[in-house]
């Protein structure tokens, strides 16, 4: 089953992301077999991160739940809001996606 999380950043994200991002990637790598897609979501001019969006690929909510909270940036309380939403696969053109 696919899990769309969407994340909102607290206000204390900026400070914190820079000393936790080498965690956080890391985590996100440990985690391939799941992860169908991350990124961060930004503001319109893309010079501000405000939160992210991951796409997971397993068998429960708890299970996203469980991804979502073992991120280190969640640990750290870096988001003020997680919306975990079940979805279905539609469309499917990652090479849109190429360049941007």
């Amino acid at each position: 089953m696919l899990w769309a999380i969407s994340r909102v950043a607290a206000p204390t994200f900026a400070a914190l992301r820079e000393k936790g991002l080498p965690a956080h990637l890391d985590y996100l790598h440990s985690q391939k077999g799941i992860l169908v897609l991350s990124g961060g979501t930004v503001s319109d001019d893309g010079k501000e991160f405000n939160g992210s969006l991951l796409i997971v690929n397993v068998g429960s909510r708890a299970e996203a739940q469980a991804f979502a909270d073992g991120d280190p940036f969640a640990k750290a309380g870096m988001f003020s809001k997680v919306t975990i939403t079940r979805m279905r696969k539609g469309q499917w053109n990652p090479q849109a996606a190429e360049g941007a």
